[in-house]
């Protein structure tokens, strides 16, 4: 084998494909989160209780769950460029919107359509990665791409921050305001740059030498010839695979915790007291640059050893301890600590994960299987955040929300560590057995 070859594509593939998406997931996870920044103002100008901020957060997963699938059939229909493209520029005009917000009814209706505008985008991403990438890299390149929600959270997290120190009451519009419609301007850009850039399959990529598409289509093919014989080719293969099912319930637990951490930490970290919008958008930033560092270690372990679903069991176990004694914890410097802890457990994970379901979904499968993995964990993005609300309204501190969300990340290790992933779909009248 030509290692040269192999070293050029790779690297072509990672700047070309994998630091574009990235890109493209940086300015979809600001516009996914940066609520939780709003409401540091928001809250208090429109007099939402935080049941009421939880709700409108979590709201938006459930238009994404419910569309997530129909996105990803006409993405893998139609081809990544043009509803990728459709996805960036729908999204990036309504979280501009989010300037108009006035009443809880508004903020529901408009964290319902960015739901809706949005759905498809990451398990589109996953399957077009599938094309392109051989199953060997993906791991690495997948951390790479999901680490680029956690690069949006190290620097849209200050950068909230001071939007909301420096443009309150310009132009007659508060912080938060300003704050959405500047984070938003940069998606429809780029949705704009991805009809004029993106390329939907490597047979068609112009920038790729001769070798080099050689080498790739043949390593695909390859991965392809050694996939599982349970292999999915239609959509309700997939429905009868327990992995599948598996794997859902994991991302759902993932999801719960994940989310439910994202949009109440600045609020949390505000909890802490005496600090200000930008020096909470500075800390805030802090546990995202540990996750981000960590879940590229993992990732590349990963990759190197072959061994996947430990890696996602114990990490999932590291965020659970993290959350918990976070809660307990005496202080806010160790509470900060060990929130430190936990997005290094929980976001460490999330690379790794994803190479379980596209190592033996292919085709129509892939399409509806992962889009159906990550839209069931949508209604987890929903329950996340609106119980932490609703707990933290009931109770008076986040101790019992904290706890909660570790008991989530807990339910992923002790799925993922059951979990056989050679336990297929199960032949029609056979008992059903546990994973283990």
């Amino acid at each position: 084998m030509d290692t040269s070859v192999e070293r050029r594509t790779m690297r072509k593939l990672t700047v070309r494909l994998v630091y574009f998406a990235a890109v493209l997931f940086f300015f979809n996870y600001i516009d996914r989160v940066n609520i939780g920044f709003a409401a540091l103002q928001m809250n208090q100008d429109l007099g939402f209780t935080a049941t009421v901020y939880g709700f409108g957060a979590g709201v938006f997963f459930l238009s994404y769950a419910l569309f997530e699938v129909p996105s990803n059939l006409i993405l893998h229909r139609v081809g990544p460029r043009l509803w990728l493209a459709r996805i960036m520029i729908t999204w990036g005009i309504i979280s501009a919107c989010f300037a108009l917000i006035t009443t809880e009814t508004t903020f529901y209706i408009l964290r319902f359509l960015l739901g809706l505008a949005e759905a498809g985008f990451v398990p589109g991403i996953v399957l077009y990665f599938t094309y392109w990438i051989p199953e060997k890299y993906r791991g690495k390149m997948f951390a790479g791409f999901f680490g680029a929600a956690l690069l949006s959270s190290i620097i849209g997290a200050p950068l909230s921050g001071w939007i909301l120190s420096s443009f309150s009451g310009v132009s007659g519009l508060s912080g938060w305001q300003w704050m959405f419609i500047i984070e938003g301007v940069p998606s429809v850009i780029l949705g704009i740059v991805i009809l004029l850039i993106l390329v939907d399959r490597p047979e068609d990529a112009k920038w790729l030498a001769d070798d080099e598409r050689k080498w790739l289509l043949s390593r695909l093919e390859e991965d392809r010839k050694a996939s599982p014989a349970t292999a999915h080719g239609t959509v309700m293969d997939f429905l009868r695979d327990r992995r599948v099912l598996a794997l859902t319930a994991i991302y759902f637990f993932y999801a719960v915790s994940v989310y439910g951490v994202t949009f109440w930490l600045p609020l949390i970290i505000k909890s802490f007291g005496g600090l200000s919008t930008i020096e909470i958008g500075f800390l805030t930033s802090i546990p995202y640059l540990c996750a981000f560092i960590f879940m590229q270690f993992v990732a590349q372990n990963s990759d190197r050893t072959g061994e996947r679903k430990w890696h996602v069991a114990l990490c999932a176990l590291l965020g659970s301890a993290g959350l918990v004694m976070s809660a307990l914890a005496g202080s806010p410097t160790m509470a900060f600590i060990c929130l430190c802890i936990a997005a290094m457990g929980i976001w460490g994970q999330n690379g790794v994960f994803w190479t379980l379901p596209t190592s033996y979904l292919k085709g129509t499968a892939a399409a509806g299987g992962i889009a159906f993995i990550n839209s069931v964990a949508q209604f987890g993005g929903f329950l996340g955040p609106y119980a932490v609300g609703w707990v933290k309204d009931t109770t008076g501190s986040f101790t019992v929300p904290l706890i909660i969300l570790g008991c989530s990340s807990l339910m992923v290790t002790i799925i993922a560590s059951n979990m056989r992933l050679n336990a297929g779909v199960r032949p029609a009248g056979m008992p059903d057995r546990k994973l283990a």
